[in-house]
């Protein structure tokens, strides 16, 4: 699972990043409303957890700006702002969720799979291309001519890809979504991955191919019917 954090408070954030890496979340933390906006919309997250009192922009902000994007990642509130009617507000902004501080971090992780499971069950966790879905929720790549079964990285990349087909995914996103907390990737390793999936796409009968633009990144392309 594929978390964006957005608390500005830094020790709260290193603690939150460790509590959610341990169950097996990537994360990625920002600290102010421009930052969180931005990630946001970049799109390719299962779960936003946003604190509402961010520099720069505020989360209700944030909230209401990812919303009229169309986006309906889950949002999480996590803040200090326990009154009824900050409560209600954030929900009337299109959270899906609010938690005050302090909290139980079992708590935050219980409500955290709880959105994302009823995320899991609208149609938006199928992600199509052409004649090519992917699953968000069981990381299946199929088409009418069978399936696969994505490894983690690999499932990261197609989704970047399939999430805005006719956009570029760059080379520094793929390091950033794909191999968050480790160290520099080389390109060729990059290449290696997107080389298994023209495989398993090929293998599929896809009509969608990966495209490489040299040095930048990779986008998608629908090609005939095959």
């Amino acid at each position: 699972m594929r978390l964006l954090l957005v608390e500005d408070e830094k020790s709260l954030a290193c603690a939150l990043e460790t509590i959610l890496t341990d169950k097996g979340c990537l994360v990625d933390t920002v600290y102010d409303g421009k930052d969180a906006l931005k990630a946001a919309l970049s799109g390719g997250y299962d779960a936003i957890v946003l604190d509402l009192m961010i520099p720069k922009e505020d989360g209700f902000t944030v909230l209401k700006k990812i919303r009229k994007s169309g986006d309906v990642t889950p949002i999480l509130i996590l803040s200090a702002k326990a009154e009824v009617e900050d409560r209600i507000q954030g929900l009337d902004f299109g959270a899906d969720d609010y938690l005050t501080k302090p909290f139980d971090p079992q708590e935050l992780w219980a409500r955290i799979r709880a959105m994302t499971r009823r995320q899991a069950r609208l149609p938006d966790s199928i992600l199509s291309v052409g004649n090519t879905v992917l699953n968000r929720s069981t990381h299946e790549l199929s088409s009418k001519h069978g399936n696969h079964i994505l490894s983690n990285k690999e499932y990261r990349m197609m989704e970047l890809l399939m999430v805005q087909p006719t956009r570029m995914v760059t080379l520094e996103r793929l390091r950033e979504i794909v191999w968050t907390g480790e160290e520099s990737v080389d390109s060729s390793v990059i290449w290696t991955y997107i080389s298994y999936l023209r495989k398993k796409l090929k293998a599929l009968d896809s009509n969608i191919s990966i495209v490489a633009i040299r040095n930048t990144g990779y986008s998608l392309e629908v090609v005939d019917d095959a």
